[in-house]
């Protein structure tokens, strides 16, 4: 998901500790209008935003029997208590829940719902990290910082050094001139809501939201200026919002950002115990899927599989599908070693379709995850996958994982799926800001701009990412293969990028730029958006190639 702060940095919060607000911030916001909560699920013809048409595809599902799908979500882990995931979640049928013992003698422990690859003993978990450019530099510095070309004797490995340290150095700058902007930012928050807090008479734990802002009638300037910052800050982030998710979301960027810039390279050491260079043995981590940073793996799970027609929270895009919650996404970058070991239990404990809603600018064991995928592939399980939130074009700057494999075997697997993000109105703005684009490396778009979703301790966010497109895409083609289970990985990717029309002739705004006009299709390979209804006419047509 995309981080708030990054988009209003430049907004004149900062000036708030001293409580004087300047005019970019006194004057007038413009107000969008709030989008349905289920925008992304509409029908651009029936309901006016470019959604998946997901009651389109359900009236033409009527009557018809449906096949439960295991999808894996590698992620953040999950709230295992959530309400909307209650009789959703996987559970290992081998498996006796608490017992201590291996029971289906796979090498985990009571691996009841998934698994933990970032755990260790005492329930402890290496959930805060650096990014791989940061552990890369130090494991190579000693070695090449005084070293030059000439009197390098591992040609390959000091080219990898330059690159290593370009990025390095680059991650440096930004991280640090994050936390120039957004630590007073942080202070000005945490004043202005303890304001807010004493005027509403709530105690210092306590969470606000606008409808409470709302009953403020003070006229105090103090009070006045407070009320103004957070109203700012909770039309950004849209419905759902209150003071301590934005707190949390903004300490939690704080915590990357000083993680690159002051990084503990030993916490995975200490606290997983493992090597993430030797992938000899896959059996390390624990079962405990639930620590204070399963927010975004709770929101992934949800849109894929919320419990639909219950009445609370959000219905996921799929009807019958277990979620099987693989936790190995740190707040920091991934370590090579733990995709490639998720992709497999994942495929070895029964999913058909894997979400993985993550990536990183370097991959120092791709060879490792290219192995995976496909194993995936042989294994016939589709993988989905978010582009990326930096808004570039990864043909030419490529993120990490991808499925243009190191020993030069392939370029584009049939069995993954790399999704951008769009927005809920077909105008301009269609492709999301943040977006990662790619005529070659992205295959479709799906919403992903102010798309809600469930969250930890039955709460619920609305948020902005690659991170909602990729689940979106992954819960329709669960969808279609609950309905057509003999389609194969291969013919269900085939079927997503079908149903998305290109938009051809469709002028937007190139991601990333003010005012550059591009062409829709060349973002991305198909050109167009995924869309559930059509997927699901598509399939009906084909005839499978599994027994």
């Amino acid at each position: 998901m995309i981080n708030l702060f990054k988009k209003i940095g430049g907004l004149a919060l900062c000036g708030a500790l001293l409580f004087s607000l300047t005019a970019s911030a006194q004057a007038p916001q413009t107000v969008e209008p709030v989008l349905p909560k289920n925008w992304h699920q509409l029908d651009l013809k029936t309901d006016g935003y470019y959604g998946i048409s997901l009651k389109q595809a359900y009236q033409l599902l009527k009557g018809k029997k449906s096949k439960t799908v295991v999808v894996a979500t590698i992620d953040s882990g999950i709230d295992t208590a959530q309400v909307d995931l209650q009789g959703i979640l996987w559970t290992n049928p081998k498996e006796i829940p608490g017992n201590g013992i291996d029971d289906d003698h796979d090498g985990y422990v009571d691996d009841v719902h998934g698994w933990n690859f970032l755990g260790g003993p005492n329930g402890k978990c290496d959930f805060n990290e650096t990014t791989e450019e940061i552990r890369e530099y130090f494991k190579l510095k000693d070695k090449y910082l005084n070293t030059t070309e000439a009197t390098a004797t591992n040609k390959k490995e000091y080219a990898y050094w330059l690159t290593v340290k370009a990025v390095h150095d680059s991650t440096i700058a930004k991280s640090s001139d994050e936390l120039k902007q957004l630590s007073p930012i942080m202070n000005a928050l945490e004043v202005t809501s303890g304001v807010i807090k004493k005027t509403l008479q709530l105690t210092a734990d306590a969470a606000f939201t606008q409808k409470d802002l709302d009953k403020i009638t003070s006229t105090n300037d103090t009070t006045t200026q407070s009320k103004n910052i957070w109203s700012m800050i909770f039309q950004q982030e849209g419905d759902g919002s209150n003071s301590t998710k934005v707190l949390a979301d903004l300490s939690e960027e704080l915590t990357k950002d000083n993680n690159d810039i002051n990084p503990d390279l030993d916490s995975r050491k200490h606290i997983v115990g493992d090597n993430p260079d030797d992938n000899s043995n896959p059996h390390y981590g624990n079962n405990i899927l639930k620590y204070e940073d399963c927010s975004h793996g709770t929101g992934v799970a949800g849109l894929i599989g919320a419990k639909r027609g219950n009445g609370y929270g959000i219905d996921g895009v799929a009807d019958n599908v277990r979620i099987m919650a693989i936790k190995a996404v740190p707040n920091g970058d991934e370590y090579d070693k733990d995709i490639s070991n998720v992709i497999r239990f994942a495929v070895d404990h029964g999913a058909q379709v894997i979400n993985m809603s993550f990536g990183k600018k370097l991959s120092p064991h791709k060879d490792w995850v290219d192995a995976a995928f496909k194993y995936a592939a042989a294994k016939n399980v589709l993988l989905v996958m978010a582009a990326g939130n930096d808004n570039q074009d990864v043909d030419k700057t490529p993120t990490y994982p991808n499925d243009t494999f190191a020993d030069g075997s392939g370029t584009d697997a049939g069995n993954v799926i790399c999704v951008g993000a769009s927005s809920a109105k077909l105008d301009e703005k269609l492709p999301a800001s943040f977006s990662n684009y790619g005529k070659k490396n992205v295959d479709v778009f799906a919403p992903g701009v102010k798309v809600t979703s469930i969250d930890k301790d039955a709460e619920f966010n609305t948020a902005d990412g690659t991170s909602f497109a990729s689940p979106i895409t992954a819960g329709i083609a669960a969808l279609v293969l609950e309905y057509y289970p003999h389609l194969s990985a291969r013919q269900l990717k085939q079927v997503i990028l079908a149903s998305a029309k290109p938009l051809i002739g469709r002028k937007v705004i190139l991601p990333g730029t003010a005012d550059k006009m591009v062409d829709f299709t060349s973002l991305s390979k198909t050109g167009g958006i995924v869309n559930a209804y059509k997927a699901l006419m598509i399939a009906s047509t084909m005839k499978g190639e599994l027994k």
